[in-house]
């Protein structure tokens, strides 16, 4: 009978452990995880951040972007060619998304003409550009790997598309 406890105490004790495994973060950094549930405000840089023009053009856009009423989170990324723009939209206001991206789109074609920008509203976007704004701050990280990685965040944003 006692053997049979244990067994059943053992499987329980597996089935939790096997469990929490599933809910591990894995390689999300703290602020990355912070974003879901509050406004971490992660500031703009650009995957060549000696590059002061695109520097100054990020800082700018996520200026721009967080005047919107609607908007209360932004993290933007300029690359070479294209710049990263995923925000969070207000609870209650999220019910006009396409209004709002429009708007949105609307105010960087008018302010910034010439340029080519990524916008997205998605969680997972702004989780990975959270991620790579805090890869980005290490200095062994290269410019080559930051735009690679800007890359991939791009083409997986026009995958969901």
């Amino acid at each position: 009978m006692k053997m049979r406890q244990a067994s059943k105490a053992f499987a329980v004790l597996l089935l939790l452990a096997i469990g929490t495994a599933g809910c591990s973060f894995g390689k999300t950094s703290p602020d990355s995880r912070a974003s879901m549930i509050q406004s971490i405000n992660p500031e703009a840089g650009a995957t060549n951040d000696f590059d002061d023009k695109n520097v100054k053009l990020a800082e700018k856009v996520k200026k721009d972007i967080q005047s919107l009423d609607e908007i209360y989170d932004v993290a933007v990324i300029a690359g070479k060619e294209d710049t990263l723009v995923a925000y969070k939209v207000k609870h209650m206001k999220r019910f006009g998304m396409k209004r709002i991206e429009k708007e949105i789109n609307k105010k960087l074609e008018k302010n910034y003409p010439g340029e080519n920008f990524i916008v997205s509203s998605d969680f997972k976007i702004f989780i990975e550009a959270v991620e790579l704004r805090e890869r980005m701050k290490d200095p062994a990280y290269s410019e080559k790997k930051a735009e690679k990685q800007l890359q991939r965040i791009i083409s997986l944003k026009k995958e969901m598309t």
